[in-house]
């Protein structure tokens, strides 16, 4: 019986073992495990300096919306490139265009699924006030920065927690929006070198 009850408990303790490496194995293979490089922290937002080139300012009519990303910043670009994906589909027959500006002095390309759905942009004014990334900015149809700051609060970015979608719906209803100063609590990447 002895050797009976001992083989019993090393089988059970193996199989503890597989099942909590299989978890820790499929939580890094679905990207959750990258999750932890970044703290979540809270950013003050306030971009209000950013300024479109003049090809694109003025009343042209047409709400913009430019996207701020850092390819080093893989799992918040992942969750934060499903929502842009979401709402450029989203606003394809609204009179909204959508723009791309990568971090200054980094290499990298747009998400295939986003690649042509953007234009992309080499710099803006005032794009050294960014805090953090990924960020959003949106002028409304006469040319006013309405909007300047995170997509969404918290470590997941959807349409269940976004800032942008009710603007943008306010926007293209005709009414007039302001941007303000955001505090975010957020996984989000620094846009600048620490000095």
């Amino acid at each position: 019986m002895k050797p009976r009850r001992r083989a019993l408990r090393w089988g059970i303790a193996l199989g503890c073992l597989f099942m909590a490496g299989t978890g820790v194995a499929l939580w890094n293979y679905f990207g959750y495990g990258a999750q932890a490089r970044f703290s979540e922290q809270a950013i003050v937002f306030d971009d209000t300096q950013l300024r479109l080139p003049a090809a694109l300012a003025g009343a042209t009519g047409r709400i913009r919306v430019v996207h701020f990303w850092d390819p080093a910043c893989t799992v918040c670009n992942r969750e934060t490139g499903a929502h842009l994906s979401y709402l450029i589909s989203m606003y394809r027959r609204a009179n909204v265009d959508f723009y791309a500006v990568r971090r200054p002095g980094t290499q990298g390309e747009l998400p295939a699924h986003l690649r042509g759905r953007l234009t992309e942009l080499p710099t803006l004014a005032g794009i050294e006030h960014i805090p953090a990334s990924p960020a959003v900015a949106i002028w409304d149809g006469s040319g006013h920065l309405a909007y300047a700051g995170p997509y969404s609060i918290g470590m997941v970015c959807n349409s269940a927690n976004s800032f942008v979608e009710p603007i943008l719906d306010k926007l293209v209803a005709g009414q007039t929006v302001r941007p303000r100063g955001l505090l975010a609590v957020g996984c989000y990447c620094p846009w600048h070198d620490a000095r």
